[in-house]
């Protein structure tokens, strides 16, 4: 109770995640009378992010940055608005399209807003899209890059569960591609609610050529998820050599990526990946502190009194998730609840770890958007000028199809359960 008081209150106090996940550590070790484990705390701090796994995440952080830097990001959108036909919010359709292309790459909501939210907002204003709708549409849909592949928070949770990451890429399409159909049926409706404008028409040239000079940003997906998916290369050999690609395209092809890019692109990269990593190290050290404490096996019996049958349990996981993705980032909750719950999930209930892993993802995933934490909608609200309360409003629409979704994993895995 201790702990749990001292870490909210270091929270509302504004002390960084990660400060209040190490402090509560070690407040739980000293509250248990453990001293002991103050010992190998710092040898702790550091295993929690010694895994090769994790080293794809600086790598696809630094893909990112390239291909903002490159022209590649700004080609791919041109792509999505010529493969888009006039229909009434034409541009929405494109910025979630656009939105699903990246994610393919970026892996990062983050990332993925701080490139859409340049490209794609001032483009829809001009075309007369409110900016508060424009802004919302472009929210959602980095909410696809928690759970397409090469999404980071699926690396992480494959590196705990010890399930092959190229698996769990797998596993993640299908429910990926549902929350862009999800997503595109709100847009639709918006559409017809707001009277907002159909997208340009083009001449059938206009998009031959949007399509010819985006083909050489195509190559940079390509490799990143092809190579995974393909078994020709693990993600963090695929995320290098995409980088690689990026630099060649975005310097050689498009010609906008000069040499002097280069090293703010790194910086901003170590930058982005040491904060990740340390959410990463301070999160499993709370993990390890919990799990010497009997937390596991305590949940497992509370869980197990409450769930009588796989889908009870996935409907109490939801709910739980949902609560702690309002208050944690998703890296942080993903460490903390899966060594708990996964045991449970697959032991007593018999359910897929790698669907396990994608409701997880898909479901923490809101709690981007959703305050007090989030961070993707505090950095869509910071990009766009729009107050953040009235993002979440304007949000609630593209929350129940997202919850919708989920409904229908969590049914599936259910039905599958044990088999």
């Amino acid at each position: 109770m201790t702990a749990g008081l001292s870490f909210l209150a270091l929270l509302g106090l504004g002390a960084p995640i990660a400060f209040a996940m190490i402090a509560t550590a070690m407040i739980l070790i000293v509250d248990g009378g453990n001293t002991a484990l103050l010992q190998g705390f710092a040898q702790q701090l550091f295993a929690g992010i010694e895994s090769y796994s994790l080293l794809s995440l600086p790598l696809f952080i630094l893909l990112g940055e390239l291909m903002g830097a490159g022209g590649i990001g700004r080609r791919l959108l041109a792509l999505a608005q010529a493969l888009v036909w006039p229909v009434r919010a034409g541009l929405a359709h494109v910025n979630l399209l656009a939105n699903l292309m990246l994610a393919s790459i970026l892996g990062s909501t983050v990332a993925q807003l701080t490139v859409m939210a340049r490209l794609a907002v001032p483009e829809m204003e001009r075309a007369g899209y409110p900016r508060d709708v424009a802004a919302t549409v472009t929210a959602a849909g980095g909410l696809l890059a928690p759970v397409v592949p090469p999404s980071m928070n699926l690396i992480v949770y494959a590196t705990i569960a010890q399930v092959p990451v190229a698996e769990i890429f797998v596993a993640s399409v299908i429910p990926g591609l549902a929350m862009a159909a999800a997503f595109a049926v709100v847009i639709a409706w918006l559409g017809w609610r707001h009277a907002l404008p159909r997208v340009p028409s083009q001449p059938m040239g206009a998009r031959l050529r949007a399509i010819v000079d985006a083909l050489p940003a195509l190559v940079v997906p390509a490799i990143a998820v092809g190579s995974i998916l393909g078994g020709i290369a693990t993600p963090t050999e695929a995320a290098a050599v995409a980088s690689v690609a990026a630099i060649l395209v975005g310097r050689l092809v498009y010609r906008e990526l000069s040499l002097r890019d280069l090293p703010g692109a790194l910086v901003r990269t170590a930058a982005t990946a040491g904060a990740v990593l340390y959410l990463v190290a301070a999160a499993q050290v709370l993990a390890w502190v919990l799990t010497f404490g009997n937390l596991p096996a305590q949940a497992a019996a509370w869980v197990q009194d409450m769930a009588g049958t796989p889908l009870m349990f996935l409907i109490l996981l939801n709910l739980l998730l949902l609560a702690l993705g309002t208050v944690l980032e998703p890296i942080p909750a993903i460490i903390l609840t899966a060594p708990v719950l996964l045991p449970i999930a697959t032991g007593v209930y018999g359910i897929d770890p790698l669907a396990f892993g994608v409701i997880l993802c898909a479901n923490l995933a809101l709690g981007l958007l959703s305050p007090p934490v989030g961070a993707g909608l505090f950095t869509a609200s910071l990009l766009t000028g729009v107050r953040a309360e009235r993002l979440s409003w304007l949000l609630a629409p593209f929350f129940i199809a997202m919850l919708a979704v989920l409904a229908g994993m969590s049914i599936t895995a259910a039905l599958h359960a044990g088999t």
